[in-house]
């Protein structure tokens, strides 16, 4: 592939997956910052507000508010940090780890829907067999 068609699937897969990521988050009952911090507690386990903010590239007053929110809505939880007293990483509770899988589940199922509504057979199983591709797309480092 030439350098200007390869720069031309990227745009292209580059919009395209940009659209589909807001597409599938259209429908969350509650703001994206909100469900993406209960993500990465998820993914990384406990962190401080600070910790939070610096990984989302917000300013931690921001990140503050979105905590606030949450513990306020019982899905994250301050605990004390037992190595420095100073520190209260936050914990995702039962109920955010709740509230986060059935946003991913509402997320998966309509897309499910869209894959067995939209694509023929034959466009499924190319969709299937691109998945490795864009796996190792999201793992390439320069």
């Amino acid at each position: 592939m030439s350098q200007d068609r390869a720069a031309d699937v990227a745009a292209e897969l580059r919009l395209q997956v940009g659209r589909l990521v807001r597409r599938v988050r259209s429908d969350d009952p509650r703001p994206s910052a909100l469900t993406q911090v209960l993500g990465l507690l998820d993914r990384e386990g406990p962190l401080t507000t600070s910790e939070l903010a610096a990984r989302q590239r917000v300013r931690p007053q921001s990140m503050a508010r979105t905590v606030g929110t949450l513990v306020d809505e019982g899905l994250v939880e301050r605990r004390t940090d037992p190595g420095d007293a100073r520190k209260s990483p936050l914990h995702l509770s039962d109920a955010g780890r709740a509230a986060l899988d059935d946003e991913r589940e509402r997320r998966r199922d309509w897309l499910a829907q869209a894959v067995r509504d939209e694509l023929s057979t034959e466009e499924q199983e190319l969709l299937a067999r691109s998945l490795p591709l864009l796996a190792r797309l999201t793992t390439w480092e320069r």
